[in-house]
């Protein structure tokens, strides 16, 4: 049977987009990947050798992850979909209540604006009041949020909350098409705010110039109608999902990564939630962050126009959505997947006995492993600059690459042994155990999973992580063919 290989997961397929097994159930299937690629069995198994919680595995659209089902038997030819984290129906329910509607006045300039919008009996005049009517989160004015910022303005939305704490930089232009390069240094919720006005003077903005927290994070959103989450890490996800959860606030969820993109409607009604999908996120640097796999310009405008898409649809009360599915876009194999997902009836926040109630009580850094545990070794790093200055010095010191090939191509370390993080604990005996050994990434979070791992293999000598990695070297190394400090 053909297993289709998701973009995050192919560095331990040798790049693979797919590969054929001779297999029976999802079980067979998965000790066929593992015999045959050895590295990736770190990525799918945890220390005590259970499927880690971050990858879903589906058979012909059905979720097939839960255990259980992995001995039952599968058609010959069916095909699996292995997915991890970066429903249909009509609703019923409306999120806009007819008393807020009756309040809405279409004038003459609305009439001849939205025309294209009143001409479709899915939405009309009553259609359009409910967009008018609505008020809308939108967490991050990024990638994502730049299509969906614009096409819910541009549609009409009467308030849109746009929180984000960030400035825009000269990297953001390639995707985050929002903003210009009048715009950097500005607050993206600046930029976002001046754009909207240029669209539909008539939509409130309520620019939130922070980010988002469990101390703030329910304020933020207690009196919007929906939330769409267009951040771009796991902490905040999570934040988004409990926050909507414990408001009764649906939201649209999205992910992207490279050429690929997520897209399902969350938390409402009786629909799962993100910790149903994901129960938890990949430990930091096991699968590379968009910031560190890139993505393709205009796949953000791709997903964030589904997201928009499937938020009017909402607003409308009308329309199939993904409520209970996930749609997975693959833009550079040219296919999708529609994917059903089961609500999880033992999840801490959305099962029958919630055990998370109050956001407060969640530390999200930790949740997402980028803290430290205190009974963890502590993961030593040089700067930049002392790394340049023992170069410079001749000092012996091994410098370890564990960045993607299309990550080298850019900037190359001179002199680097290259090793990829799954193959580093057959590939010690490579490295002196008598002098030290610096890793590098792109950011140094993958660097200091690489450390980690090396411990868990036994291995003993000094280790340094290159703090900030290359973004922060970049500034003393420019080379694309590998030449001197």
């Amino acid at each position: 049977m053909k297993v289709i290989i998701s973009a995050t997961l192919r560095s331990f397929f040798n790049r693979s987009t797919q590969t054929d097994v001779n297999a029976h159930t999802v079980g067979e299937v998965l000790k066929a990947l593992t015999d045959e690629y050895p590295d990736a069995k770190k990525g799918f198994y945890d220390e005590n050798g259970k499927l880690r919680s971050f990858i879903r595995i589906f058979a012909d659209g059905e979720d097939m992850t839960d255990e259980s089902h992995h001995n039952e038997s599968l058609r010959e030819a069916a095909q699996i979909l292995l997915l991890p984290f970066v429903a249909g129906g009509a609703p019923e329910d409306k999120l806009i209540s007819d008393e807020r509607v009756k309040e809405i006045k279409l004038d003459d300039k609305d009439i001849e604006r939205f025309n294209k919008h009143l001409l479709l009996r899915e939405i009309g005049v009553k259609g359009q009041k409910r967009i008018k009517a609505a008020r809308v989160t939108v967490v991050g004015a990024g990638t994502l949020g730049s299509p969906v910022i614009q096409y819910l303005a541009a549609a009409g939305v009467g308030t849109i909350r746009i929180i984000d704490g960030s400035e825009v930089v000269p990297e953001n232009l390639q995707s985050q098409v929002l903003h210009t390069a009048r715009d950097l240094k500005r607050p993206k919720t600046a930029s976002a705010r001046d754009k909207v006005r240029n669209i539909d003077r008539n939509t409130e903005v309520i620019a939130e110039n922070q980010q988002l927290t469990a101390e703030n994070a329910l304020s933020l959103i207690e009196d919007s109608d929906l939330v769409i989450d267009c951040s771009e890490n796991y902490p905040t996800r999570y934040l988004v999902n409990d926050a909507c959860v414990l408001s009764g606030i649906p939201y649209v969820f999205a992910s992207i990564y490279q050429f690929e993109g997520q897209v399902s409607v969350l938390a409402y009604k009786d629909a799962p939630c993100l910790r149903c999908l994901y129960p938890a996120p990949p430990k930091p640097g096991l699968v590379p962050t968009c910031a560190e796999g890139g993505t393709i310009s205009p796949l953000g405008g791709i997903i964030g126009s589904i997201q928009a898409n499937e938020a009017l649809k909402l607003i409308i009360g009308a329309g199939e959505t993904l409520t209970g599915k996930l749609l997975r876009v693959d833009t550079f194999g040219i296919r999708s997947d529609l994917l059903n997902v089961k609500k999880d009836e033992a999840c801490p926040i959305c099962g029958r006995v919630p055990t998370i109630t109050r956001l407060e009580d969640l530390d999200y850094e930790e949740f997402c492993g980028l803290k430290e545990e205190e009974t963890e070794e502590p993961v030593e790093g040089l700067t930049p600059e002392e790394l340049a200055h023992r170069i410079e010095k001749e000092e012996p010191v091994t410098i370890v690459d564990v960045r993607e090939p299309h990550e080298r191509i850019i900037v190359r370390f001179p002199n680097a042994l290259v090793i990829p993080i799954g193959q580093l604990a057959r590939r010690q005996k490579e490295l002196d155990p008598e002098i030290d050994t610096v890793f590098i990434c792109k950011s140094g979070q993958r660097s200091i999973l690489a450390i980690n791992t090396l411990r868990e293999a036994g291995y003993k000598g000094p280790m340094y992580n290159l703090k900030g990695g290359m973004d922060a070297m970049k500034d003393i190394i420019f080379s694309n063919e590998g030449g001197g400090l």
